[in-house]
C-alpha cells in the first residue's frame, strides 16, 4: 500500500469511541464543532510547535512531531515527545548521551470510562518504536481539566488492542461502509450527533421491525 493511503493515527480514538462516528470523519468526511472539540483544539495549540524543542535539564521536549507506522499503516502526529537522558536507550543527532523516548498526549477535559485515549497514545508509542528502533514502555495522558497527567503502561493487551482497532478501521475503509447509527448514552457528547442522528434511526428502526412483525403475524 502506497503510504499516502496510510490511515490517521488520531482517528483511533474516534473508532475506539464509535464506529460510526470515525466512519462519519474518515469515510464520509464530515465533521462539526462542539464545545467539546473547540476545547481540545485549545490544548492543542499550546502542544503544536514543530520548531520549538525545549530543554528541561535531562529532558528534552519536542512538539507537533510526525509519526508513521509502516506496520499498522497509519500517520500522525504526536502531541509532545519527551526524551529523557539515560543509560540505555536512542541516539539523538547532536546531543551526547543515550535518550529514552516517552510520548504524551494532551486532552482537553478528563480520564474517560473508556480506553480511546490510552489506545491513541498507545499507537503513537507504536510508531515511535519502529521509528526509533525502541521499546518504548510507558507513556503520558495529560488532562486539562485535572491540570494532572496520568502514566498509562504500554503492555501486549494495549497493543493487541490497537492493532485490532486499526485492522477494524481499514475493514470499514476498504468496504466504504458506515455502521447504523445506535443511540447510546455517550451520543450526546458527540460533535456528529446533529449530523449522525441517532434517535431518529433507532426510530426508524423499532418502527421497522414493528411493521416485520405485523407482516410475520407476530404478535404486537
Amino acid at each position: 500500500m502506497d503510504p499516502d493511503d496510510y490511515l490517521l493515527l488520531s482517528g483511533i480514538q474516534h473508532f475506539a469511541f464509535c464506529t460510526r462516528q470515525w466512519a462519519l470523519i474518515h469515510i464520509e468526511q464530515l465533521w462539526k464543532e462542539n464545545v467539546l472539540t473547540f476545547g481540545g483544539r485549545q490544548m492543542h495549540r499550546n502542544a503544536d510547535d514543530p520548531f520549538f524543542t525545549e530543554s528541561r535539564g535531562d529532558v528534552l521536549i519536542s512538539r507537533s512531531v510526525p509519526l508513521v507506522s509502516h506496520a499498522l499503516k497509519i500517520y500522525g502526529l504526536a502531541d509532545v515527545v519527551e526524551y529523557h537522558l539515560s543509560d540505555s536507550g536512542v541516539v539523538i543527532p547532536g546531543r551526547e548521551g543515550c535518550w529514552t523516548v516517552v510520548p504524551v498526549e494532551y486532552k482537553a477535559g478528563k480520564r474517560k470510562p473508556d480506553d480511546r485515549d490510552e489506545v491513541q497514545l498507545c499507537a503513537q508509542a507504536i510508531c515511535l518504536e519502529e521509528m526509533y528502533r525502541t521499546r518504548i514502555e510507558y507513556g503520558y495522558l495529560y488532562y486539562g481539566k485535572t491540570r494532572r497527567r496520568t502514566e498509562v503502561t504500554l503492555d501486549d493487551e494495549l497493543r493487541n488492542r490497537v492493532a485490532e482497532l486499526v485492522a477494524g478501521m481499514y475493514a470499514l475503509y476498504d468496504a466504504g461502509t458506515t455502521p447504523p447509527a445506535v443511540l447510546l448514552p455517550h451520543c450526546k457528547n458527540c460533535s456528529l450527533i446533529d449530523l449522525c442522528m441517532p434517535a431518529i434511526s433507532s426510530r426508524r428502526r423499532s418502527v421497522d421491525r414493528y411493521l416485520a412483525a405485523r407482516v410475520r403475524g407476530d404478535d404486537a
